[in-house]
């Protein structure tokens, strides 16, 4: 099984590659320092990328950025960051994906705990969630060739409260360990068109 990580050296994506070590031929994707460069906000990076890497079992995205901002500061500009990169460069994967990855195969995308429980700051951030897991749900009962489609909805890491936990205020932390465990049993098992939260 092959299997792609888009964001692999990041905090989730690293948690990931720990957590399919041994299950999956693992292959890195991202801007840097990975085996296969690819920028998810650029489609044609995206089909570069999948043109490159070969016949794939499933994608994993742990990537994709978006702009703190109180509402009032949260110009159309800033939003952009989140909606081109965590909301269509997800969502491209997929579009694009469809016809490269091998029959079976499954797509795992990322969305977060700020769709549901809003933050102060995280406007942007948690319209481009929702829409992710607005697209797993509706997109994943029209793939063909026996594709699946689910998202991770990770809380705050553990690993990340040093560096996000002001964002955070009262937010219970959850292991890395823990969220990655989603993202196995979404590559191994059966799920489609989930959102598993890890809250």
């Amino acid at each position: 099984m092959r299997i792609a990580i888009i964001g692999a050296n990041g905090t989730i994506g690293g948690c990931v590659r720990a957590a399919l070590s041994g299950h999956a031929d693992i292959i890195s994707g991202g801007r840097n320092d990975a085996d296969y460069a690819v920028d998810i906000t650029q489609p044609d990076s995206i089909t570069a990328f999948y043109e490159s890497v070969g016949p794939l079992d499933g994608v994993i995205c742990t990537a994709g950025g978006a702009e703190f901002h109180t509402i009032d500061a949260l110009t159309p500009q800033r939003n952009a960051t989140a909606v081109a990169s965590k909301l269509l460069g997800q969502v491209n994967l997929v579009l694009i994906g469809q016809y490269y990855l091998n029959t079976g195969a499954s797509f795992m995308l990322t969305a977060g705990i700020m769709m549901d429980q809003p933050i102060r700051h995280g406007t942007s951030a948690a319209m481009a969630n929702g829409g992710v897991t607005a697209f797993v749900r509706s997109a994943a009962a029209g793939l063909t060739s026996g594709q699946r489609l689910n998202a991770v909805s990770p809380g705050l890491l553990h690993e990340s409260e040093a560096k996000y936990g002001e964002f955070f205020p009262g937010f219970t932390t959850v292991p890395g360990e823990r969220v990655a465990l989603a993202y196995k049993k979404s590559v191994l098992g059966v799920d489609n068109g989930e959102i598993m939260r890890v809250y």
